[in-house]
């Protein structure tokens, strides 16, 4: 994997990462587990629920990639750029321009 000069030139590589439907399901979960846990956490105001965040976001996602891909998670290497992969992604897929 070479360096990247913008998130521009890394998306690509990313999605190419996240071609198995099922790997991109398990993120899009995640995600929506990160979603839930912040939710929950600001309307209950229990701080204590936050340290879930790593644990459902990444774990779903590494599920995806060890399991379904059979790849290595790009945040070992790129983790800005794969967090910002991981939120572009889920959007795209809200929006139907990345198929879920």
């Amino acid at each position: 994997m070479s360096g990247f000069r913008s998130f521009s030139e890394f998306y690509p590589f990313y999605l190419n990462e996240h071609s198995n439907r099922l790997c991109r399901r398990l993120h899009f979960i995640g995600s929506s587990l990160v979603i839930a846990v912040v939710l929950a956490t600001l309307w209950s105001g229990e701080l204590r629920w936050l340290w879930l965040l790593p644990l459902v976001g990444y774990g779903c996602a590494w599920i995806g990639h060890y399991v379904f891909e059979k790849n290595r998670p790009a945040t070992f290497k790129h983790p800005l750029y794969s967090l910002l992969g991981d939120w572009v992604m889920y959007a795209q897929m809200l929006r139907g321009k990345v198929s879920f």
